[in-house]
């Protein structure tokens, strides 16, 4: 049975706006183990479920996505963020 995970994407650092917060991305876990290439050494499988990532505007539709195709899922919660508020002189004591 595939697996999914579902979590929220995190705002990149640079991005200061809330434009595209609370978007949600599905993607699939690894079903076989990765081993090493004999020719390049480089780690691979035969498991290409893991290149997919799947985006949703709403957590809700992406639990939907999962049902209607029968996948199991679980949730990861996103890490809260924190602001540091300071005044501009504050950079000056």
């Amino acid at each position: 049975m595939t697996t999914a995970r579902i979590s929220e994407l995190e705002r990149k650092t640079t991005q200061s706006g809330k434009a595209n917060a609370g978007r949600w991305l599905l993607e699939f876990e690894r079903q076989e183990a990765l081993r090493p290439d004999p020719l390049t050494g480089w780690n691979g499988s035969g498991d290409t479920n893991t290149q997919v990532r799947l985006k949703f505007p709403t957590k809700e539709a992406a639990i939907a996505y999962c049902e209607k195709h029968g996948l199991e899922h679980h949730i990861v919660p996103a890490t809260p963020v924190r602001l540091k508020l300071q005044a501009y002189a504050d950079n000056f004591r």
